[in-house]
Protein backbone atom coordinates (compact mmCIF):
# COMPACT_ATOMS: atom_id res chain seq x y z
CA UNK A 1 0.00 0.00 0.00
CA UNK A 2 2.80 2.43 0.95
CA UNK A 3 4.70 1.55 -2.22
CA UNK A 4 1.62 2.26 -4.34
CA UNK A 5 1.13 5.67 -2.76
CA UNK A 6 4.77 6.60 -3.35
CA UNK A 7 4.43 5.80 -7.03
CA UNK A 8 1.14 7.62 -7.44
CA UNK A 9 1.11 9.96 -10.44
CA UNK A 10 -0.42 12.68 -8.27
CA UNK A 11 2.91 12.92 -6.44
CA UNK A 12 4.30 14.59 -9.56
CA UNK A 13 3.63 18.32 -9.17
CA UNK A 14 3.99 18.89 -12.90
CA UNK A 15 1.55 16.15 -13.91
CA UNK A 16 -1.20 17.04 -11.45
CA UNK A 17 -1.17 20.70 -12.54
CA UNK A 18 -1.22 19.72 -16.22
CA UNK A 19 -4.22 17.50 -15.44
CA UNK A 20 -5.93 20.42 -13.70
CA UNK A 21 -5.40 22.78 -16.65
CA UNK A 22 -6.69 20.25 -19.21
CA UNK A 23 -9.78 19.46 -17.13
CA UNK A 24 -10.49 23.15 -16.49
CA UNK A 25 -10.42 24.26 -20.12
CA UNK A 26 -13.77 22.58 -20.75
CA UNK A 27 -15.40 24.79 -18.13
CA UNK A 28 -13.60 27.84 -19.56
CA UNK A 29 -15.80 27.49 -22.65
CA UNK A 30 -18.87 27.03 -20.48
CA UNK A 31 -18.22 30.25 -18.57
CA UNK A 32 -17.69 32.10 -21.86
CA UNK A 33 -21.01 31.07 -23.37
CA UNK A 34 -22.83 31.55 -20.08
CA UNK A 35 -22.28 35.32 -20.42
CA UNK A 36 -21.99 35.67 -24.20
CA UNK A 37 -25.59 36.83 -24.67
CA UNK A 38 -25.73 38.84 -21.45
CA UNK A 39 -23.34 41.37 -22.97
CA UNK A 40 -25.52 41.85 -26.05
CA UNK A 41 -28.84 42.38 -24.23
CA UNK A 42 -29.34 45.83 -25.84
CA UNK A 43 -28.94 44.29 -29.33
CA UNK A 44 -31.30 41.42 -28.54
CA UNK A 45 -33.91 44.07 -27.80
CA UNK A 46 -33.28 46.52 -30.63
CA UNK A 47 -32.53 43.92 -33.33
CA UNK A 48 -34.37 40.71 -32.41
CA UNK A 49 -37.27 42.38 -30.60
CA UNK A 50 -36.69 40.78 -27.20
CA UNK A 51 -37.63 42.61 -24.00
CA UNK A 52 -36.23 42.37 -20.47
CA UNK A 53 -38.74 39.68 -19.51
CA UNK A 54 -37.66 37.62 -22.54
CA UNK A 55 -34.07 38.07 -21.47
CA UNK A 56 -34.93 37.06 -17.90
CA UNK A 57 -36.67 33.95 -19.22
CA UNK A 58 -33.62 33.09 -21.31
CA UNK A 59 -31.13 33.51 -18.46
CA UNK A 60 -33.32 31.53 -16.06
CA UNK A 61 -33.57 28.70 -18.62
CA UNK A 62 -30.04 27.66 -17.71
CA UNK A 63 -31.50 25.92 -14.65
CA UNK A 64 -34.78 24.56 -16.10
CA UNK A 65 -33.75 20.93 -16.53
CA UNK A 66 -31.30 20.96 -13.63
CA UNK A 67 -34.00 22.04 -11.17
CA UNK A 68 -37.30 20.67 -12.45
CA UNK A 69 -36.01 17.40 -13.93
CA UNK A 70 -33.38 16.97 -11.18
CA UNK A 71 -30.69 16.54 -13.83
CA UNK A 72 -28.06 17.87 -11.47
CA UNK A 73 -28.91 15.26 -8.85
CA UNK A 74 -28.77 12.53 -11.51
CA UNK A 75 -25.42 13.95 -12.63
CA UNK A 76 -24.12 13.47 -9.10
CA UNK A 77 -25.35 9.86 -9.04
CA UNK A 78 -23.79 9.26 -12.46
CA UNK A 79 -20.51 10.80 -11.35
CA UNK A 80 -20.28 8.63 -8.25
CA UNK A 81 -21.25 5.52 -10.25
CA UNK A 82 -19.46 5.99 -13.60
CA UNK A 83 -16.54 8.11 -12.49
CA UNK A 84 -14.93 11.34 -13.59
CA UNK A 85 -13.91 10.44 -17.14
CA UNK A 86 -17.20 9.15 -18.58
CA UNK A 87 -19.27 11.80 -16.82
CA UNK A 88 -16.99 14.63 -17.93
CA UNK A 89 -16.89 13.57 -21.58
CA UNK A 90 -20.68 13.25 -21.69
CA UNK A 91 -21.06 16.66 -20.07
CA UNK A 92 -18.82 18.43 -22.59
CA UNK A 93 -20.76 16.90 -25.50
CA UNK A 94 -24.08 18.03 -23.97
CA UNK A 95 -22.72 21.58 -23.62
CA UNK A 96 -21.73 21.59 -27.29
CA UNK A 97 -25.21 20.36 -28.33
CA UNK A 98 -26.99 23.05 -26.30
CA UNK A 99 -24.78 25.80 -27.70
CA UNK A 100 -25.43 24.55 -31.25
CA UNK A 101 -29.23 24.73 -30.73
CA UNK A 102 -28.91 28.24 -29.32
CA UNK A 103 -26.84 29.31 -32.33
CA UNK A 104 -29.45 27.97 -34.73
CA UNK A 105 -32.30 29.70 -32.88
CA UNK A 106 -30.63 33.11 -32.88
CA UNK A 107 -29.55 32.73 -36.54
CA UNK A 108 -32.93 31.59 -37.83
CA UNK A 109 -35.46 34.09 -39.18
CA UNK A 110 -38.84 33.33 -37.58
CA UNK A 111 -42.09 34.81 -38.95
CA UNK A 112 -43.01 38.10 -37.33
CA UNK A 113 -45.15 37.50 -34.25
CA UNK A 114 -44.27 33.78 -34.14
CA UNK A 115 -45.14 32.43 -30.68
CA UNK A 116 -45.61 29.07 -28.97
CA UNK A 117 -48.45 28.60 -26.48
CA UNK A 118 -47.23 26.71 -23.43
CA UNK A 119 -49.73 25.32 -20.88
CA UNK A 120 -49.80 27.34 -17.64
CA UNK A 121 -47.12 29.73 -18.96
CA UNK A 122 -48.98 31.21 -21.93
CA UNK A 123 -47.47 32.49 -25.19
CA UNK A 124 -43.70 32.69 -25.63
CA UNK A 125 -41.81 34.00 -28.63
CA UNK A 126 -40.59 31.03 -30.70
CA UNK A 127 -37.04 32.33 -30.93
CA UNK A 128 -36.87 33.01 -27.19
CA UNK A 129 -38.21 29.52 -26.43
CA UNK A 130 -35.75 27.69 -28.69
CA UNK A 131 -32.82 29.83 -27.52
CA UNK A 132 -33.85 29.07 -23.95
CA UNK A 133 -34.08 25.33 -24.63
CA UNK A 134 -30.55 25.41 -26.02
CA UNK A 135 -29.36 27.29 -22.95
CA UNK A 136 -31.17 24.78 -20.70
CA UNK A 137 -29.43 21.83 -22.39
CA UNK A 138 -26.14 23.70 -22.13
CA UNK A 139 -26.85 24.22 -18.40
CA UNK A 140 -27.20 20.47 -17.83
CA UNK A 141 -23.74 19.87 -19.29
CA UNK A 142 -22.18 22.84 -17.52
CA UNK A 143 -23.35 21.85 -14.06
CA UNK A 144 -22.33 18.23 -14.68
CA UNK A 145 -18.83 19.28 -15.74
CA UNK A 146 -18.68 21.60 -12.72
CA UNK A 147 -19.22 18.86 -10.15
CA UNK A 148 -17.02 16.50 -12.17
CA UNK A 149 -14.06 18.86 -12.11
CA UNK A 150 -14.62 19.58 -8.40
CA UNK A 151 -14.33 15.87 -7.67
CA UNK A 152 -11.35 15.58 -10.03
CA UNK A 153 -9.52 18.29 -8.07
CA UNK A 154 -10.17 16.45 -4.80
CA UNK A 155 -8.91 13.21 -6.41
CA UNK A 156 -5.69 14.75 -7.69
CA UNK A 157 -4.95 17.21 -4.85
CA UNK A 158 -6.21 15.61 -1.60
CA UNK A 159 -3.73 16.21 1.18
CA UNK A 160 -1.96 18.79 -0.97
CA UNK A 161 -2.66 22.32 -2.22
CA UNK A 162 -6.38 21.60 -2.75
CA UNK A 163 -7.79 25.11 -2.14
CA UNK A 164 -5.12 26.59 -4.41
CA UNK A 165 -6.02 24.06 -7.11
CA UNK A 166 -9.74 24.80 -6.79
CA UNK A 167 -8.94 28.50 -6.94
CA UNK A 168 -6.84 27.98 -10.06
CA UNK A 169 -9.62 25.94 -11.67
CA UNK A 170 -12.10 28.74 -10.97
CA UNK A 171 -9.62 31.29 -12.35
CA UNK A 172 -9.34 29.41 -15.65
CA UNK A 173 -13.12 29.22 -15.83
CA UNK A 174 -13.51 32.93 -15.12
CA UNK A 175 -11.14 33.78 -17.93
CA UNK A 176 -14.10 32.67 -20.03
CA UNK A 177 -16.39 35.11 -18.21
CA UNK A 178 -13.88 37.92 -18.68
CA UNK A 179 -13.62 37.16 -22.39
CA UNK A 180 -17.40 37.07 -22.82
CA UNK A 181 -17.97 40.39 -21.06
CA UNK A 182 -15.10 42.07 -22.91
CA UNK A 183 -15.55 40.93 -26.51
CA UNK A 184 -19.12 39.68 -27.04
CA UNK A 185 -20.72 43.08 -27.64
CA UNK A 186 -17.93 44.36 -29.94
CA UNK A 187 -18.13 41.05 -31.85
CA UNK A 188 -21.88 41.45 -32.30
CA UNK A 189 -21.61 45.11 -33.32
CA UNK A 190 -18.82 44.56 -35.85
CA UNK A 191 -20.19 41.31 -37.29
CA UNK A 192 -23.64 39.95 -36.37
CA UNK A 193 -25.59 39.20 -33.22
CA UNK A 194 -24.80 35.48 -33.65
CA UNK A 195 -21.00 35.96 -33.82
CA UNK A 196 -20.40 35.55 -30.03
CA UNK A 197 -22.32 32.24 -30.09
CA UNK A 198 -20.33 30.94 -33.07
CA UNK A 199 -17.15 31.71 -31.18
CA UNK A 200 -18.57 29.79 -28.19
CA UNK A 201 -19.20 26.75 -30.40
CA UNK A 202 -15.56 26.68 -31.44
CA UNK A 203 -14.32 27.03 -27.85
CA UNK A 204 -16.75 24.32 -26.71
CA UNK A 205 -15.35 21.87 -29.27
CA UNK A 206 -11.82 22.58 -28.02
CA UNK A 207 -13.11 21.86 -24.51
CA UNK A 208 -14.22 18.37 -25.58
CA UNK A 209 -10.75 17.65 -26.98
CA UNK A 210 -9.09 19.02 -23.84
CA UNK A 211 -11.15 16.75 -21.58
CA UNK A 212 -10.21 13.74 -23.70
CA UNK A 213 -6.52 14.56 -23.09
CA UNK A 214 -7.24 14.89 -19.35
CA UNK A 215 -8.90 11.47 -19.39
CA UNK A 216 -5.74 9.92 -20.86
CA UNK A 217 -3.70 11.28 -17.94
CA UNK A 218 -6.38 10.22 -15.44
CA UNK A 219 -6.24 6.65 -16.75
CA UNK A 220 -2.50 6.69 -16.06
CA UNK A 221 -3.25 7.82 -12.50
CA UNK A 222 -5.44 4.73 -12.03
CA UNK A 223 -2.62 2.51 -13.23
CA UNK A 224 -0.07 4.21 -11.01
CA UNK A 225 -2.03 3.47 -7.83
CA UNK A 226 -3.91 0.30 -8.68
CA UNK A 227 -3.50 -1.09 -5.16
CA UNK A 228 -4.97 2.03 -3.61
CA UNK A 229 -7.98 1.97 -5.95
CA UNK A 230 -8.56 -1.71 -5.27
CA UNK A 231 -8.56 -1.05 -1.57
CA UNK A 232 -11.29 1.60 -1.90
CA UNK A 233 -13.57 -0.17 -4.41
CA UNK A 234 -15.68 -1.62 -1.63
CA UNK A 235 -16.37 1.89 -0.34
CA UNK A 236 -18.46 2.96 -3.35
CA UNK A 237 -21.33 5.39 -3.00
CA UNK A 238 -24.75 3.95 -2.17
CA UNK A 239 -28.07 5.70 -2.77
CA UNK A 240 -28.87 5.63 0.95
CA UNK A 241 -25.81 7.82 1.60
CA UNK A 242 -27.75 10.83 0.35
CA UNK A 243 -29.75 10.67 3.61
CA UNK A 244 -26.60 11.33 5.60
CA UNK A 245 -25.81 14.29 3.34
CA UNK A 246 -29.17 16.06 3.65
CA UNK A 247 -29.36 15.41 7.39
CA UNK A 248 -26.12 17.34 7.93
CA UNK A 249 -26.87 20.88 9.16
CA UNK A 250 -23.42 22.12 8.14
CA UNK A 251 -24.10 20.94 4.61
CA UNK A 252 -27.34 22.98 4.48
CA UNK A 253 -25.65 26.13 5.76
CA UNK A 254 -22.96 25.94 3.09
CA UNK A 255 -25.54 25.07 0.40
CA UNK A 256 -27.81 28.01 1.29
CA UNK A 257 -24.81 30.33 1.51
CA UNK A 258 -23.86 29.12 -1.96
CA UNK A 259 -27.24 29.90 -3.51
CA UNK A 260 -27.50 33.32 -1.86
CA UNK A 261 -23.96 34.37 -2.66
CA UNK A 262 -23.93 33.21 -6.27
CA UNK A 263 -27.41 34.62 -6.87
CA UNK A 264 -26.04 38.01 -5.85
CA UNK A 265 -23.15 37.74 -8.32
CA UNK A 266 -23.93 35.61 -11.41
CA UNK A 267 -27.29 37.24 -12.29
CA UNK A 268 -25.66 40.62 -11.64
CA UNK A 269 -23.13 39.82 -14.36
CA UNK A 270 -25.98 38.92 -16.73
CA UNK A 271 -27.32 42.48 -16.41
CA UNK A 272 -24.10 44.36 -15.60
CA UNK A 273 -23.25 45.49 -19.14
CA UNK A 274 -26.77 46.86 -19.62
CA UNK A 275 -26.55 48.52 -16.20
CA UNK A 276 -23.32 50.29 -17.21
CA UNK A 277 -24.95 51.59 -20.40
CA UNK A 278 -28.21 52.71 -18.82
CA UNK A 279 -27.15 54.11 -15.44
CA UNK A 280 -23.52 55.10 -15.97
CA UNK A 281 -23.74 56.23 -19.65
CA UNK A 282 -20.83 54.01 -20.72
CA UNK A 283 -20.32 53.38 -24.43
CA UNK A 284 -21.58 49.95 -25.56
CA UNK A 285 -18.11 49.28 -26.96
CA UNK A 286 -16.62 49.72 -23.49
CA UNK A 287 -19.52 48.78 -21.19
CA UNK A 288 -18.49 45.13 -20.97
CA UNK A 289 -14.99 46.05 -19.83
CA UNK A 290 -16.20 47.28 -16.43
CA UNK A 291 -17.98 44.01 -15.47
CA UNK A 292 -14.97 42.12 -16.86
CA UNK A 293 -12.90 43.68 -14.08
CA UNK A 294 -14.69 41.30 -11.69
CA UNK A 295 -13.49 38.01 -13.20
CA UNK A 296 -10.12 39.63 -13.98
CA UNK A 297 -9.59 40.21 -10.27
CA UNK A 298 -10.80 36.74 -9.31
CA UNK A 299 -8.36 35.13 -11.76
CA UNK A 300 -5.52 36.43 -9.60
CA UNK A 301 -7.10 36.55 -6.15
CA UNK A 302 -9.01 33.23 -5.94
CA UNK A 303 -5.85 31.06 -6.13
CA UNK A 304 -4.14 33.51 -3.76
CA UNK A 305 -6.87 33.25 -1.13
CA UNK A 306 -7.02 29.49 -1.71
CA UNK A 307 -3.32 29.31 -0.91
CA UNK A 308 -3.93 31.27 2.29
CA UNK A 309 -6.68 28.81 3.28
CA UNK A 310 -4.38 25.86 2.50
CA UNK A 311 -1.62 27.17 4.76
CA UNK A 312 -3.42 29.10 7.50
CA UNK A 313 -7.06 27.98 7.52
CA UNK A 314 -9.81 30.43 8.63
CA UNK A 315 -12.20 29.25 5.92
CA UNK A 316 -15.40 30.29 7.72
CA UNK A 317 -13.98 33.74 8.48
CA UNK A 318 -12.99 34.19 4.83
CA UNK A 319 -16.59 33.45 3.76
CA UNK A 320 -17.98 36.01 6.23
CA UNK A 321 -15.65 38.75 4.99
CA UNK A 322 -16.49 37.98 1.36
CA UNK A 323 -20.22 38.20 2.07
CA UNK A 324 -19.82 41.56 3.82
CA UNK A 325 -18.08 42.90 0.71
CA UNK A 326 -21.15 42.00 -1.37
CA UNK A 327 -23.34 44.10 0.94
CA UNK A 328 -21.02 47.09 0.51
CA UNK A 329 -20.87 46.84 -3.28
CA UNK A 330 -24.56 46.33 -4.00
CA UNK A 331 -25.45 48.99 -1.46
CA UNK A 332 -23.33 51.58 -3.27
CA UNK A 333 -24.49 50.52 -6.75
CA UNK A 334 -28.11 50.87 -5.63
CA UNK A 335 -27.74 54.59 -4.79
CA UNK A 336 -29.65 56.41 -7.58
CA UNK A 337 -27.59 59.62 -7.46
CA UNK A 338 -24.23 57.88 -7.96
CA UNK A 339 -23.90 57.70 -11.73
CA UNK A 340 -20.14 58.16 -12.22
CA UNK A 341 -18.64 55.33 -14.28
CA UNK A 342 -15.47 55.16 -12.20
CA UNK A 343 -17.54 54.55 -9.04
CA UNK A 344 -19.09 51.53 -10.77
CA UNK A 345 -15.63 50.35 -11.87
CA UNK A 346 -14.24 50.58 -8.32
CA UNK A 347 -17.25 48.72 -6.91
CA UNK A 348 -16.87 45.95 -9.49
CA UNK A 349 -13.20 45.57 -8.56
CA UNK A 350 -14.15 45.33 -4.87
CA UNK A 351 -16.89 42.84 -5.78
CA UNK A 352 -14.17 40.77 -7.45
CA UNK A 353 -12.36 40.59 -4.11
CA UNK A 354 -15.49 39.31 -2.37
CA UNK A 355 -16.16 36.89 -5.21
CA UNK A 356 -12.63 35.55 -4.76
CA UNK A 357 -12.85 35.15 -1.00
CA UNK A 358 -16.03 33.10 -0.64
CA UNK A 359 -15.51 30.42 -3.35
CA UNK A 360 -11.84 30.02 -2.43
CA UNK A 361 -12.96 28.85 1.00
CA UNK A 362 -16.43 27.42 0.24
CA UNK A 363 -15.59 24.61 -2.18
CA UNK A 364 -12.53 23.24 -0.31
CA UNK A 365 -14.68 23.25 2.85
CA UNK A 366 -17.22 20.78 1.44
CA UNK A 367 -14.83 17.76 1.66
CA UNK A 368 -14.34 18.63 5.35
CA UNK A 369 -18.09 18.31 5.95
CA UNK A 370 -18.89 15.40 3.60
CA UNK A 371 -16.95 12.08 3.16
CA UNK A 372 -15.08 11.73 -0.16
CA UNK A 373 -17.20 8.81 -1.42
CA UNK A 374 -20.28 11.09 -1.22
CA UNK A 375 -18.67 14.17 -2.76
CA UNK A 376 -20.15 13.75 -6.25
CA UNK A 377 -23.68 13.69 -4.89
CA UNK A 378 -22.94 16.36 -2.26
CA UNK A 379 -21.62 18.77 -4.89
CA UNK A 380 -24.59 17.88 -7.11
CA UNK A 381 -27.12 18.73 -4.39
CA UNK A 382 -25.32 22.01 -3.63
CA UNK A 383 -25.23 22.92 -7.32
CA UNK A 384 -28.91 21.93 -7.63
CA UNK A 385 -29.83 24.31 -4.81
CA UNK A 386 -27.64 26.96 -6.44
CA UNK A 387 -29.50 26.40 -9.72
CA UNK A 388 -32.80 27.14 -7.98
CA UNK A 389 -31.43 30.62 -7.40
CA UNK A 390 -30.09 30.85 -10.94
CA UNK A 391 -33.54 29.83 -12.20
CA UNK A 392 -35.71 32.25 -10.25
CA UNK A 393 -33.47 35.27 -9.59
CA UNK A 394 -32.75 36.16 -13.26
CA UNK A 395 -36.43 35.60 -14.08
CA UNK A 396 -37.52 37.86 -11.21
CA UNK A 397 -34.95 40.47 -12.25
CA UNK A 398 -36.29 40.49 -15.81
CA UNK A 399 -39.90 40.74 -14.67
CA UNK A 400 -39.10 43.56 -12.22
CA UNK A 401 -37.04 45.45 -14.81
CA UNK A 402 -39.75 45.09 -17.43
CA UNK A 403 -42.61 46.03 -15.10
CA UNK A 404 -40.82 49.09 -13.66
CA UNK A 405 -39.76 50.20 -17.16
CA UNK A 406 -42.78 49.20 -19.28
CA UNK A 407 -42.11 51.63 -22.13
CA UNK A 408 -38.42 51.00 -22.90
CA UNK A 409 -38.64 47.83 -24.98
CA UNK A 410 -41.71 48.92 -27.04
CA UNK A 411 -40.02 52.27 -27.69
CA UNK A 412 -36.94 50.55 -29.11
CA UNK A 413 -39.19 48.65 -31.51
CA UNK A 414 -40.70 51.97 -32.61
CA UNK A 415 -37.25 53.14 -33.73
CA UNK A 416 -36.58 49.90 -35.56
CA UNK A 417 -40.00 50.02 -37.21
CA UNK A 418 -39.45 53.51 -38.62
CA UNK A 419 -35.94 52.78 -39.86
CA UNK A 420 -37.01 49.42 -41.29
CA UNK A 421 -39.79 50.93 -43.40
CA UNK A 422 -37.53 53.66 -44.78
CA UNK A 423 -34.57 51.36 -45.50
CA UNK A 424 -36.67 48.63 -47.09
CA UNK A 425 -38.52 51.07 -49.38
CA UNK A 426 -35.31 52.71 -50.59
CA UNK A 427 -32.75 49.90 -50.71
CA UNK A 428 -34.96 47.39 -52.51
CA UNK A 429 -35.15 49.83 -55.40
CA UNK A 430 -31.34 49.82 -55.64
CA UNK A 431 -30.70 46.05 -55.86
CA UNK A 432 -29.57 45.48 -52.27
CA UNK A 433 -30.11 41.94 -50.94
CA UNK A 434 -32.42 41.15 -48.05
CA UNK A 435 -29.40 40.21 -45.94
CA UNK A 436 -27.70 43.55 -46.65
CA UNK A 437 -30.89 45.45 -45.84
CA UNK A 438 -31.43 43.55 -42.57
CA UNK A 439 -27.85 44.20 -41.43
CA UNK A 440 -28.18 47.90 -42.27
CA UNK A 441 -31.45 48.13 -40.28
CA UNK A 442 -29.84 46.37 -37.30
CA UNK A 443 -26.77 48.61 -37.30
CA UNK A 444 -28.70 51.87 -37.68
CA UNK A 445 -31.24 50.91 -35.00
CA UNK A 446 -28.59 49.76 -32.53
CA UNK A 447 -26.47 52.88 -33.03
CA UNK A 448 -29.45 55.20 -32.67
CA UNK A 449 -30.62 53.58 -29.44
CA UNK A 450 -27.09 53.46 -28.01
CA UNK A 451 -26.49 57.12 -28.83
CA UNK A 452 -29.69 58.21 -27.09
CA UNK A 453 -28.86 56.23 -23.93
CA UNK A 454 -25.24 57.34 -23.86
CA UNK A 455 -25.43 61.02 -24.77
CA UNK A 456 -28.83 62.36 -23.67
CA UNK A 457 -30.13 63.18 -20.20
CA UNK A 458 -33.67 64.47 -20.78
CA UNK A 459 -36.74 63.81 -18.65
CA UNK A 460 -38.64 61.32 -20.85
CA UNK A 461 -42.25 61.64 -21.94
CA UNK A 462 -44.54 59.65 -19.58
CA UNK A 463 -45.64 56.34 -21.04
CA UNK A 464 -49.30 57.38 -21.03
CA UNK A 465 -48.48 60.44 -23.18
CA UNK A 466 -46.38 58.55 -25.74
CA UNK A 467 -47.86 58.22 -29.22
CA UNK A 468 -45.70 55.42 -30.61
CA UNK A 469 -47.37 55.34 -34.02
CA UNK A 470 -46.67 59.04 -34.44
CA UNK A 471 -43.01 58.58 -33.47
CA UNK A 472 -42.61 55.67 -35.90
CA UNK A 473 -44.12 57.66 -38.76
CA UNK A 474 -41.92 60.68 -37.99
CA UNK A 475 -38.81 58.49 -37.97
CA UNK A 476 -39.88 56.83 -41.21
CA UNK A 477 -40.53 60.14 -42.96
CA UNK A 478 -37.39 61.80 -41.67
CA UNK A 479 -35.07 58.90 -42.51
CA UNK A 480 -36.68 58.36 -45.92
CA UNK A 481 -36.22 62.01 -46.86
CA UNK A 482 -32.59 61.98 -45.72
CA UNK A 483 -31.54 58.80 -47.55
CA UNK A 484 -33.37 59.76 -50.74
CA UNK A 485 -30.56 62.25 -51.40
CA UNK A 486 -27.82 59.61 -51.24
CA UNK A 487 -26.03 58.70 -54.50
CA UNK A 488 -26.40 54.95 -55.15
CA UNK A 489 -24.64 54.95 -58.52
CA UNK A 490 -21.17 54.35 -57.09
CA UNK A 491 -19.73 51.83 -54.65
CA UNK A 492 -22.56 49.91 -52.91
CA UNK A 493 -20.62 49.60 -49.65
CA UNK A 494 -20.01 53.35 -49.47
CA UNK A 495 -23.67 54.01 -50.21
CA UNK A 496 -24.80 51.54 -47.56
CA UNK A 497 -22.59 53.16 -44.92
CA UNK A 498 -24.10 56.52 -45.78
CA UNK A 499 -27.60 55.06 -45.46
CA UNK A 500 -26.81 53.58 -42.02
CA UNK A 501 -25.32 56.87 -40.81
CA UNK A 502 -28.28 58.86 -42.13
CA UNK A 503 -30.75 56.50 -40.49
CA UNK A 504 -28.95 56.63 -37.16
CA UNK A 505 -28.60 60.42 -37.10
CA UNK A 506 -32.13 61.16 -38.19
CA UNK A 507 -33.71 58.73 -35.76
CA UNK A 508 -31.53 60.21 -33.00
CA UNK A 509 -32.75 63.76 -33.70
CA UNK A 510 -36.42 62.78 -33.71
CA UNK A 511 -36.21 60.66 -30.54
CA UNK A 512 -34.13 63.28 -28.73
CA UNK A 513 -36.57 66.03 -29.67
CA UNK A 514 -39.60 63.97 -28.67
CA UNK A 515 -37.92 62.69 -25.47
CA UNK A 516 -38.82 59.04 -26.02
CA UNK A 517 -37.78 56.90 -23.04
CA UNK A 518 -35.08 54.32 -23.88
CA UNK A 519 -33.25 54.12 -20.55
CA UNK A 520 -33.76 51.38 -17.95
CA UNK A 521 -33.91 52.22 -14.23
CA UNK A 522 -32.19 49.40 -12.32
CA UNK A 523 -32.92 50.62 -8.77
CA UNK A 524 -35.35 47.86 -7.76
CA UNK A 525 -33.18 45.13 -9.23
CA UNK A 526 -30.22 46.42 -7.22
CA UNK A 527 -32.32 46.28 -4.04
CA UNK A 528 -32.88 42.59 -4.69
CA UNK A 529 -29.12 42.03 -5.02
CA UNK A 530 -28.58 43.91 -1.76
CA UNK A 531 -31.11 41.70 0.07
CA UNK A 532 -29.41 38.51 -1.14
CA UNK A 533 -26.05 39.87 0.03
CA UNK A 534 -27.32 40.59 3.54
CA UNK A 535 -28.77 37.06 3.81
CA UNK A 536 -25.46 35.55 2.67
CA UNK A 537 -23.72 37.25 5.63
CA UNK A 538 -26.23 35.67 8.00
CA UNK A 539 -25.66 32.14 6.72
CA UNK A 540 -21.88 32.58 6.69
CA UNK A 541 -22.10 33.33 10.43
CA UNK A 542 -24.36 30.31 10.99
CA UNK A 543 -21.85 28.08 9.20
CA UNK A 544 -19.03 29.31 11.40
CA UNK A 545 -21.09 28.63 14.53
CA UNK A 546 -21.90 25.10 13.31
CA UNK A 547 -18.21 24.47 12.65
CA UNK A 548 -17.45 25.36 16.27
CA UNK A 549 -20.07 22.85 17.45
CA UNK A 550 -19.20 19.95 15.14
CA UNK A 551 -15.47 20.50 14.65
CA UNK A 552 -15.40 20.18 10.85
CA UNK A 553 -12.07 21.99 10.74
CA UNK A 554 -13.15 24.84 8.49
CA UNK A 555 -10.80 27.12 10.37
CA UNK A 556 -7.93 24.62 10.02
CA UNK A 557 -5.35 24.54 7.16
CA UNK A 558 -5.84 22.08 4.27
CA UNK A 559 -2.27 20.98 3.65
CA UNK A 560 -1.59 17.81 5.57
CA UNK A 561 -5.20 17.66 6.75
CA UNK A 562 -6.75 14.31 5.73
CA UNK A 563 -10.28 14.19 4.33
CA UNK A 564 -13.02 12.00 5.74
Amino acid sequence: MTEAIKKSLRESTKVRWIALILASFSIFGAYYFNYALSSIKPMLESILGWNSEDFGTYTSAYAWFNVFLFMLIFSGFILDKLGIRKTGLGATLVMFAGTALNYWAVSHQFPEGSVVNIPLLGAMKTQVLLSSLGFAIFGVGTEAIGITISKAVVRWFKGKEMALAMGMQMSIARLGTLLALAISLPLAINFTVKAPILFALIVMLLGVLSFILFSVIDIKLDKSEGEVEAATDEDEFKIKDIISIISNLGFWYIAILCVLFYSAVFPFLFYATDLMINKYNVSPYLAGLIPSLLPFGTIILTPLFGGVYDKYGKGATIMIIGSFILVLVHGVLAIPSLTLWWVAAVMVIILGVGFSLVPSAMWPSVPKIIPEKQLGTAYAVIFWIQNIGLLFIPLILGIVLNSTNPDVSPNKLVIKGGIEKAFTKTLKDHSFTTKEIDRAIDKATGSAVDSIVQYTSYEPVPVENTDRKKFENEIYAGVLQRISNIDFSGDKKVALKAVIKAGEQNAYKIVNKGKLNLRYNYFYDMLLFLTLSILSVLFAFLLKMEDKKKGYGLQMPNIGNKLK
